[in-house]
């Protein structure tokens, strides 16, 4: 039995690893019967390049410079075995080490999520992504929006962006901002600056990739895996993150506490693979520079009211 205790499992949908757009449209429009003809007819043309193909391929390329398998990516899509040929030869064709598929058939894949022992779940599907969010189980899961024109990764570096309140760390703060107002917020959170903040929904994701930071035979300093915050929180509030971080024993290479200033041109600038936020007002911007994805609140959060 393969043991992935140490092993960061990402499960991405075929729509969010390729362009798969229109298809999907044809799918849509004109039904299965016209998709697989589709299909079938273009098997053999390479799927072009989607929203998180530079980050899976990065990742994956950890597994070289660390000398183990330290990342595993499964491939989930809702096509059938027969419809999923164009996407295994799109693998095949791009170079991209994945070994581990799940065609469903038309099913839902939360239940797989476990199964596979997914870790973080990318799909371009808003149902998809809410299922595995309300299942409650340890999963990171995120609406990948459209790509940035134009972008390519421009190095083998790994890096990945964070929003922090109710993406790293739990809602709490976010919801006394939002109640109580600015003021109410910096005194709170700089009377509590030295009480770790409560776990968030991409705080195991987080860990995780901390914990391969250290398997990785270069200094965290100058790791080819890089980790940041990008965070409306500004000073006094930035002190408890601060404090969080060090009390998980997590290392991130950048932090950016922006105090409210837009996000994508930071962004930008860390040259960001994927970027988490669960504000709308914030990825409509960092998504035309960046990849992004937004990390919706489960169906009973108070968030979704306010």
């Amino acid at each position: 039995m393969i043991d992935l205790t140490d092993v960061l499992v990402v499960g991405v949908t075929a729509r969010a690893l390729f362009n798969l757009e229109k298809e999907n449209e044809i799918f849509e429009r004109e039904g299965v019967r016209r998709y697989r003809e589709y299909q079938d007819a273009n098997q053999d043309v390479p799927l072009e390049v989607g929203t998180a193909f530079y980050l899976v391929k990065s990742l994956l390329n950890l597994n070289n410079i660390a000398n183990k398998p330290v990342v595993e990516v499964v491939v989930m899509s809702r096509n059938s075995p027969e419809t999923g040929i164009r996407i295994l030869k799109s693998i095949e064709k791009h170079g991209l080490d994945i070994t581990r598929l799940a065609f469903t058939g038309g099913e839902p894949m939360s239940p797989y999520i476990d199964a596979f022992g997914v870790d973080l779940f990318l799909s371009k599907d808003e149902n998809s992504v809410q299922a595995v969010i309300d299942s409650q189980s340890n999963c990171a899961a995120a609406l990948i929006y459209e790509p940035p024109v134009g972008f390519n990764a421009d190095d083998n570096k790994v890096k990945i962006a964070f929003d922090a309140d109710a993406v790293l760390f739990s809602e709490e703060a976010e919801l006394l901002y939002k109640k109580n107002g600015i003021e109410f917020f910096h005194r709170y959170e700089d009377e509590h600056k030295d009480v770790p903040l409560p776990e968030g929904p991409f705080a195991k994701l987080l860990m995780k990739l901390s914990k391969i930071q250290s398997c990785l035979p270069v200094a965290v300093e100058e790791s080819p895996l890089r980790l940041a915050i990008v965070s409306a929180r500004s000073a006094p509030a930035h002190m408890r993150v601060i404090n969080t971080l060090k009390k998980w024993g997590v290392y991130v290479n950048e932090v950016y506490f922006l105090g409210g200033m837009p996000k994508d041109k930071v962004l930008k600038a860390f040259g960001a693979q994927i970027f988490f936020d669960d504000q709308e007002c914030h990825l409509q911007s960092s998504s035309r520079v960046v990849p992004s994805g937004r990390v919706p609140y489960s169906s009973d959060s108070p968030m979704n009211n306010l």
